[in-house]
């Protein structure tokens, strides 16, 4: 399908912002279930399992590993399937091995199985992200708002992981993934209708052309930096908060945090439309330090919920703001590219992650120094982020 043909009749922006609202159930899917309801379970699954940190943060690697993978086999797949194929076929995936989660206590098999959810997470995304880029072609003004919808959607993962797992973890952690495998594949029935009327292919690249990504290189190591400390944070921050005797506040906390991550894009809309260069992501990064923080410097109740509401706030803004930056900066055509090399730099920072904060926290320091570190990686991303130049060569319509 060409470019112009994809566009000829733009959907009215309600409608395009109920499609927003139900492809972000991908996101639900291949974040908020694969990715971050595993800081759920993952203390069931240590006192079950005997998990030392380090294997319990290597499994969130694996995940990393698969999304890595599916960042680069994403962009090849969708000109082969389609966006649409690739979303509705890594949503499938991932709730499958969600499911089998539920099957296997051993490490090895635990370990493919992450792997294979981060896969096809990453699918979902990146063919996530560039469905919902080439919707909001359609809508000049509102496209900020249009994918941060797209990107919160792992915030509805995250809230209802809050909601749904507390009681069946009395149960152990088998029933946690056998559910969490179930209410994706509801997922993936609940967003059919809407893949079918989305815009499936960008523009074609003209012939014999090649777009380089060195616009955005100088943006690549501050979203490193981002990649390795938010996943830290997510990983353990509930195993801290249970070593540190706050184990009833665990629910509330998450579904803050959650909350927090579907109203960020009403929170960053504006600064990410207006703020030159990567300033926005600045801004963001401080945040997510400080909300790092909070939980290191006291485990009062609303010092737990100000970290939440902080971090939920700001870390899926980082995504969204890396996909406006690629409109701004790329032509059409390579908007799904830009978006792959985004994807493949965020799953680089998430593998080592887990890896980093769980074997500092098998050290003497504990869970304490992998969050501290992790905050310090995310202060570092912001500063990285403060000295870039205005980006943009080719403006976004908006």
């Amino acid at each position: 399908m060409s470019g112009s043909a994809a566009v000829s009749t733009p959907e009215p922006f309600a409608r395009t912002l109920g499609q927003m609202a139900l492809l972000s159930l991908g996101g639900a899917v291949a974040l908020g279930f694969a990715r971050f309801a595993y800081a759920l379970i993952l203390p069931a699954m240590r006192a079950d399992l005997g998990w030392s940190f380090t294997l319990a943060g290597a499994m969130n690697a694996a995940n990393a590993v698969g999304y890595l993978a599916g960042a680069l086999l994403a962009t090849r797949a969708a000109a082969r399937w389609g966006l649409k194929g690739v979303v509705a076929g890594g949503m499938g995936l991932t709730a499958l091995s969600l499911l089998a989660c539920a099957l296997s206590g051993a490490a090895p098999i635990l370990l493919a199985l992450r792997f294979l959810a981060g896969l096809g997470g990453a699918l979902v995304f990146v063919a996530g992200g560039a469905l919902a880029s080439l919707a909001a072609r359609a809508h000049p003004g509102r496209g900020a708002l249009l994918l941060g919808v797209f990107y919160g959607g792992a915030g509805v993962g995250i809230l209802a992981s809050a909601l749904l797992l507390p009681p069946l973890l009395t149960g152990g952690w088998r029933e946690a993934w056998a559910a969490l495998g179930g209410v994706s594949l509801l997922a993936l029935g609940a967003t059919l209708p809407a893949l079918s009327r989305l815009p499936d292919r960008a523009a074609s690249a003209p012939s014999g052309s090649r777009t380089p990504l060195i616009p955005l290189v100088p943006v690549f190591a501050a979203y490193a930096c981002f990649g390795v400390g938010y996943i830290a944070y997510m990983t353990f921050i509930v195993a801290f908060l249970r070593a540190s005797g706050e184990e009833n506040f665990i629910t509330p906390f998450w579904a803050v945090l959650g909350a927090s991550v579907i109203l960020s894009a009403l929170v960053w809309q504006r600064p990410a439309t207006h703020l030159p260069g990567a300033r926005v992501m600045t801004a963001q990064m401080l945040t997510l330090a400080v909300g790092a923080t909070l939980p290191l410097l006291s485990t009062h109740p609303a010092a737990l919920l100000a970290s939440g509401l902080l971090f939920g706030g700001s870390f899926l803004a980082v995504v969204t703001f890396t996909t406006i930056l690629t409109r701004r900066t790329l032509p059409e055509h390579a908007w799904g590219q830009g978006i792959a090399a985004f994807t493949v730099i965020f799953a680089a920072g998430q593998t080592l992650g887990p890896l980093l904060t769980g074997a500092l926290s098998d050290a003497a320091g504990g869970l304490r120094l992998g969050l501290g570190v992790s905050a310090l990686v995310l202060l570092l991303g912001a500063g990285l982020a403060w000295g870039q130049e205005r980006l943009g060569v080719f403006k976004d319509k908006e």
